[in-house]
């Protein structure tokens, strides 16, 4: 669920998992405008053959108000790309995105426990993403167009990590600059920071998966900076959703999912 939902990479992930593992479920993107978001989410808990949601831009912060259970990440972050329905009918909230930025990180040889990282954008999945890296151990600068909402998630974050996480007006010196906004997915986007004023051998992230070489990676790749793509971010996740969703590996549904 997002808005817009042309450029998500789940459904062509998760459906070829469903066939691979014998589960009876389709995952179908749904195109819901903020101003609907309440009616399509109060509908949407109607649907008893409908045993979860994974939420995307803009709606991760929205949606939480939703939830009768809120999971520890999607509590720290303020925000939840995953929501289960529970036997009960109880809806539980979690946030993968930053434990799966983590893992892609980690997989790409790209250690962050030690590392300080730079990242623009504090909105859902910006948040769920420094609060992975913080629990990784790095230290996080964080920025946004929004200068309330990076002071904020700064402010929260570090009554559990302090001295690790603040809130700056951009990129500062760091190992791992991060675009963890969604500017670059459409043509024309401004750039979130420019990498060429960032030092050498910095390493230059994005989670827009598409277009896959976003023009801040072309201009990091052109000031001869390393880079990593936002691909590996939704595929790490995989077997969190297979896990969170209660995903069977045999022939029959494994109940709520």
């Amino acid at each position: 669920m997002g808005d817009p939902v042309g450029q998500v990479r789940a459904p062509g992930l998760l459906n070829p998992l469903f066939r691979r593992i014998g589960t009876d479920a389709v995952l179908v993107p749904l195109h819901v405008r903020p101003e609907g978001l309440t009616e399509a989410l109060r509908g949407l808990r109607q649907a008893m053959n409908l045993d979860g949601l994974l939420i995307t831009v803009p709606h991760k912060a929205a949606c939480l108000r939703f939830a009768d259970e809120v999971g520890p990440a999607a509590a720290l972050s303020g925000s939840t790309n995953a929501m289960r329905r529970e036997p009960d009918g109880r809806w539980l909230a979690e946030n993968f995105d930053g434990e799966g930025f983590v893992r892609g990180l980690r997989a790409a040889g790209y250690e962050p426990r030690g590392a300080r990282v730079c990242q623009a954008g504090a909105g859902g999945a910006g948040s769920a993403i420094a609060v992975a890296l913080l629990g990784a151990g790095a230290d996080v600068a964080v920025w946004d167009r929004d200068r309330a909402r990076a002071d904020g998630l700064a402010g929260r974050l570090a009554a559990r990590w302090p001295g690790r996480i603040a809130a700056t007006k951009g990129p500062v010196a760091a190992d791992i600059a991060v675009n963890a906004t969604p500017m670059g997915m459409r043509p024309g986007d401004p750039l979130p920071f420019d990498p060429a004023g960032l030092a050498a051998g910095t390493v230059v992230a994005d989670i827009v998966m598409k277009p896959r070489r976003t023009a801040l990676l072309r201009a990091a790749e052109e000031a001869g900076l390393p880079v990593h793509y936002g691909e590996p971010t939704l595929t790490e996740q995989l077997p969190l959703y297979r896990e969170f969703f209660r995903l069977g590996g045999s022939g029959a549904p494994a109940g709520p999912a």
